[in-house]
């Protein structure tokens, strides 16, 4: 069994200042900040793989080139040698070299987290993709627009995928 924790568009546009902030940001942060330090010092060790959302064209936010398109700062200090796989979509597989990053590692469970739980978190976790990998989200982990939403993506995916504190799945 090797894990891997994917760390999903935790970028500055849904900070404070950005474009679209997000609920519980700074909590999230936090506990992503002890995910990956957890992860360094796991003695079998477990990557962390960075997943950046660009958008190409004209988009409300993320848009490439820009500084909210950045990874924020201090995730991106807590894991600096991490690959980062660029994205266009929710799901963080598709057109994309996740799948290839992750056969490189020998990698068969997946810790994931990030923004936003019902949307790129979720469409990760239950992507076609990642059927053959053992999934698991990462509640702490996560945030999205508001708590209640959080939640109904959580409930919502519970029977698909599994759902552990971070203390527990690392």
């Amino acid at each position: 069994m090797t894990k891997a924790l994917l760390v999903i568009d935790l970028q500055n546009d849904y900070f404070p200042g950005g474009k679209f902030p997000l609920w519980n940001t700074d909590v999230v942060l936090q506990n992503i900040e002890r995910a990956i330090a957890k992860a360094n010092a796991n003695a079998q060790g477990v990557p962390v793989i960075h997943i950046q959302h660009v958008a190409k064209g004209v988009a409300p936010f993320f848009n490439e080139g820009t500084p909210g398109a950045e990874i924020h700062p201090r995730i991106l200090a807590a894991a600096p040698k991490a690959p980062i796989v660029v994205k266009e979509f929710a799901d963080g597989f598709e057109k994309t070299n996740l799948e290839e990053t992750l056969a490189k590692l020998g990698v068969t469970d997946l810790l994931v987290c990030g923004m936003m739980t019902q949307n790129c978190v979720t469409h990760t976790a239950i992507s076609k993709v990642a059927e053959k990998y053992n999934v698991t989200i990462l509640p702490d982990c996560c945030t999205t627009v508001s708590e209640i939403l959080h939640l109904i993506a959580l409930h919502a995916v519970s029977t698909r995928v599994k759902l552990e504190p971070s203390s527990v799945a690392l």
